[in-house]
C-alpha cells in the first residue's frame, strides 16, 4: 500500500494552526526529508510532539513548527503515521505537502477524501458505524448531535447490535457445525431454541428501529415550515428566532415572494425553517408561484407553525379573513404533520386575542396556541419548550446507539424483515434448516451495519462524503 498526505487543518484561509497528515509505510522516511529536529525523525519518541524545521523542496527552511509521529498499528489508521503542525498560512501548507510529495517520489500521493478514516476502517481500527460517526461529529450543528456522534464513534452502535450478531451466529454456526461433523457430539438447535434467538434479535432491531426518528432529528434537524395568510408575522418570527433581519420585513401584504430558510436552534432542537410566502390568492404572477412554493414547502415540512395575526379582530366586518384564515388552519390540521398554532404581535394585543376565536383545543385538534412577539420575544421560550416536547431528546443512555441515517436504518429493516419470516415459518411447522437462509439474511444485513458484510460500492459511498485530510 502507498503512503498518503494531505493538508488536514488550514489550508483554505489563513490560520493559527495548520496541521498535515501522513500514513503509509514510507510515512517517516518523507517526514525526515522534510522535518529536521535534533534526531531524525524515525528515532523521535512515539506520540510526543518534538518542534523542529519545516523544510521545502530545495531544503530551505519554510516554518518552524511541531511534528508527532505515530507508530503502526497504534495509529488511527493502523499504519505508520505522522502529524506536522505549522503555521496557518496557506502558501506554507502547500509547499510542506509538495515538499512531501516530492520526497516520498512515487510513493507518496496526494490522499483523497476521507482515505484515512478508510484505511483505519480497512485496517480494522474502527467498524463501518465508527466510521460514519467520525462525519457524524465534523457535521455536528449542536451540542446534542456532537454527543451523540461521539458514543457512536465510541462503538455505542456496535455494542447494541454485538447481541444481535452474537444470538444469530450462535444459530447459524450450530447448524453448519451439526452437518460438517456429524461424528462429533455437536448438540443441534431445536425450533423452540432457534425462535427464540430470532425473536431477541427481531427486539433489539425493534429497538433501534424506534431511535431512527430521534437520530435523524439529531443530525438533521427538523424541516420546519412557517405559514400563515400575507402579513401575519411569518418573516418576523423567522429573524426573531434566528437573532437577526434574514427576511424582509414591512407592513405591506405579499412581501415574501419566495421561500426564505435559516437553520436556528430551538428548545435544543435544530429546527431548518423555511419562511414562505402569504397563502392567499393573486392575480400577481410572481406572487402566486410563491404562494406555489409555499403550499409545497408545506407539504415537504416535518413540523409546520402556522403564524396567526394576533391583531386581527373576530368579528362580522372581519368575514373574509375569517374564512381565509379558518380554511388555512384546516388545510394546516389535515396535514396529519406536527404543528403550532403561533399568534404573534402579542404586544400589541391580549393573550389568545383572535386564534382561540378559531381553535378549540380538543381531542381531535391537539395543536398548541402559543403567544409571541417577534419585538419584545415574549412567548419565545414557550415555543421552544413546545418544540422540544414534539421531538424530544430521549434518555442520554441512548447517545451512541442511535440509528441516524437511511442506510444504516435500511439494513435494519432488512434484516427484522427477514427475522419475522423465518419466525413465521417456524410458527407454520417448517423445519428449522428450512429458515436458515432467513438467520443468515438478516446476519448479512446487520453486518452492513458494522461494515462486516458492506458491499464495496456502499463503503466507497459512505467515505466519499468525507474531506480530504479526514
Amino acid at each position: 500500500m502507498d503512503t498518503i498526505a494531505a493538508i488536514a487543518a488550514g489550508g483554505g484561509a489563513p490560520s493559527a494552526i495548520g496541521v498535515i497528515r501522513v500514513s503509509g509505510p514510507d510515512c517517516f522516511a518523507a517526514c525526515g526529508r522534510v522535518f529536521r529536529a535534533a534526531r531524525p525523525f524515525e528515532e523521535l519518541e512515539p506520540r510526543r510532539m518534538v518542534l523542529g524545521e519545516m523544510l521545502d523542496g530545495e531544503g530551505r527552511v519554510l516554518d518552524r513548527g511541531l511534528a508527532v509521529r505515530f507508530p503502526g498499528p497504534r495509529s488511527y489508521t493502523g499504519e505508520d503515521s505522522a502529524e506536522l503542525h505549522c503555521h496557518g498560512s496557506p502558501v506554507v501548507l502547500r509547499e510542506v505537502l509538495a515538499a512531501l510529495l516530492a520526497a516520498g517520489g512515487t510513493s507518496v500521493r496526494q490522499a483523497g477524501p476521507g482515505e484515512f478514516t478508510k484505511r483505519a476502517f480497512l485496517n480494522g481500527r474502527l467498524d463501518l458505524t465508527q466510521a460514519e460517526a467520525v462525519i457524524d461529529l465534523i457535521d455536528a450543528e449542536t451540542a446534542a448531535a456532537a454527543r451523540n456522534a461521539a458514543a457512536q464513534l465510541d462503538g455505542g452502535l456496535r455494542r447494541a447490535l454485538e447481541p444481535i450478531q452474537e444470538a444469530l451466529l450462535d444459530v447459524t454456526s450450530r447448524f453448519y457445525a451439526v452437518v460438517d461433523y456429524p461424528d462429533e457430539d455437536i448438540e443441534d438447535a431445536g425450533a423452540e431454541e432457534i425462535q427464540r434467538a430470532m425473536i431477541s434479535a427481531e427486539d433489539g432491531l425493534t429497538r433501534l428501529l424506534a431511535s431512527c426518528k430521534r437520530g435523524k432529528v439529531l443530525k438533521k434537524g427538523v424541516r420546519t415550515a412557517i405559514v400563515g395568510l400575507p402579513n401575519a408575522g411569518k418573516s418576523s418570527l423567522l429573524n426573531a428566532l434566528a437573532g437577526y433581519d434574514r427576511a424582509i420585513v414591512t407592513d405591506v401584504p405579499g412581501t415574501t415572494r419566495d421561500t426564505v430558510e435559516e437553520s436556528v436552534l430551538c428548545g435544543g432542537v435544530l429546527l431548518r425553517l423555511v419562511d414562505t410566502a402569504g397563502l392567499r390568492e393573486t392575480e400577481d404572477q410572481v406572487e402566486r408561484l410563491g404562494v406555489e412554493r409555499s403550499r409545497r414547502a408545506m407539504e415537504e415540512a416535518e413540523l409546520i407553525l402556522l403564524v396567526m395575526d394576533g391583531t386581527a379582530e373576530v368579528c362580522p366586518e372581519n368575514r373574509a379573513y375569517l374564512e381565509a384564515q379558518a380554511l388555512l388552519l384546516s388545510q394546516v390540521a389535515q396535514t396529519g404533520k406536527p404543528w403550532l398554532c403561533v399568534e404573534s404581535k402579542c404586544d400589541l394585543t391580549g393573550p389568545h386575542a383572535f386564534s382561540l376565536g378559531l381553535i378549540q383545543k380538543d381531542a381531535d385538534n391537539p395543536a398548541a396556541c402559543l403567544c409571541v412577539s417577534s419585538v419584545t420575544g415574549e412567548g419565545l421560550d414557550k415555543l421552544a419548550e413546545a418544540v422540544a416536547a414534539l421531538f424530544p431528546a430521549g434518555d442520554p443512555g441512548e447517545a451512541g446507539s442511535l440509528l441516524t441515517d437511511r442506510r444504516q436504518e435500511d439494513a435494519a429493516r432488512r434484516a427484522r424483515e427477514a427475522l419475522r419470516r423465518g419466525r413465521r415459518a417456524l410458527e407454520n411447522g417448517l423445519t428449522p434448516d428450512a429458515v436458515l437462509t432467513d438467520a443468515e439474511e438478516a446476519l448479512d444485513a446487520v453486518g452492513e451495519l458494522t461494515g462486516r458484510t458492506a458491499r464495496e460500492e456502499i463503503v466507497e459511498r459512505i467515505f466519499s462524503r468525507f474531506c480530504v485530510g479526514k
